[in-house]
């Protein structure tokens, strides 16, 4: 699944009936999952990255292939890596690379990710209250809150129920381009006993057009007190910025990725 600020919809928001409103909001919302599902099943694009974590305070270039993906780190606290540092990056990634155990780990988490990604679009539409909130001649800004109607399935979905926020959608290919949102109150997990998510918690996800039809997240805000449900790969504190995107042939083999890492 996978961000630019919505601050500059400032045009008035359209008048529309009440009783068409939400009805219309959530068919818009319903045909942006449809047509990010439908690019999803359909992309076979392949990415070479800039990874900027400001977290932890690295950057690194991210190389993917139909094997998975090579994360090589550069910079650590705004500095280049020493010779030694590099070396053991290096050596840490060609061991990654030939490691038939870690390479499957990988394959897993990724494919878990991919699921929940899957199952939190599908919710969207039936979880929420929407409202069209603003228009642009280019964007849509829907803004969203609990559906009191919502029956969660599960934890995830319980989580998901209890947000609100906004989601940003392009007109022109009906693409997620952000979505925003706040933990409205608190969630225990096993009465508490196995977790409990904190109310206020926020995340923020955007997404650019990298190439014709191509769409990529370019930004992840995540700072939620408690476990985090929806990704695996997604902390709990998380600010990551991806930029630098270049294309690579869909043949690239995890030696030649580890190669095209070394370019920054």
């Amino acid at each position: 699944m996978k961000r630019t600020s919505i601050l500059f919809l400032l045009c008035l928001t359209p008048i529309f009936p009440k009783h068409l409103r939400a009805q219309d909001a959530r068919a818009l919302v319903q045909q942006a999952v449809d047509a990010e599902l439908r690019a999803d099943r359909e992309d076979q694009s392949r990415w070479r990255y800039r990874d900027d974590d400001r977290t932890k305070q690295v950057v690194s270039i991210v190389v993917q292939t139909d094997a998975g993906a090579v994360k090589r780190a550069f910079l650590r606290n705004g500095q280049p890596l020493s010779p030694l540092d590099a070396k053991a990056e290096d050596d840490r990634i060609q061991a990654y690379i030939h490691d038939p155990a870690a390479l499957a780990k990988s394959h897993r988490d990724s494919q878990s990710d991919d699921k929940s990604a899957t199952a939190f679009l599908g919710m969207l539409p039936s979880a929420f209250a929407w409202r069209i909130a603003q228009q642009t001649p280019e964007q849509i800004l829907l803004s969203f809150k609990p559906d009191p109607n919502f029956h969660p399935p599960d934890i995830q979905a319980r989580v998901l129920g209890v947000l609100a926020g906004e989601l940003t959608v392009d007109k022109a290919q009906h693409r997620i381009v952000s979505i925003r949102g706040t933990l409205t109150q608190d969630v225990s997990i096993g009465f508490g006993l196995l977790g409990r998510i904190r109310q206020g918690g926020t995340f923020d996800v955007e997404r650019r057009e990298v190439a014709p039809t191509l769409w990529q997240i370019t930004e992840t805000h995540v700072h939620i007190d408690g476990k985090a449900l929806f990704f695996k790969s997604i902390g709990q504190q998380q600010d990551e910025i991806q930029t630098e995107f270049k294309q690579v042939p869909g043949a690239t083999t995890l030696e030649q990725a580890a190669e095209l890492s070394k370019q920054h």
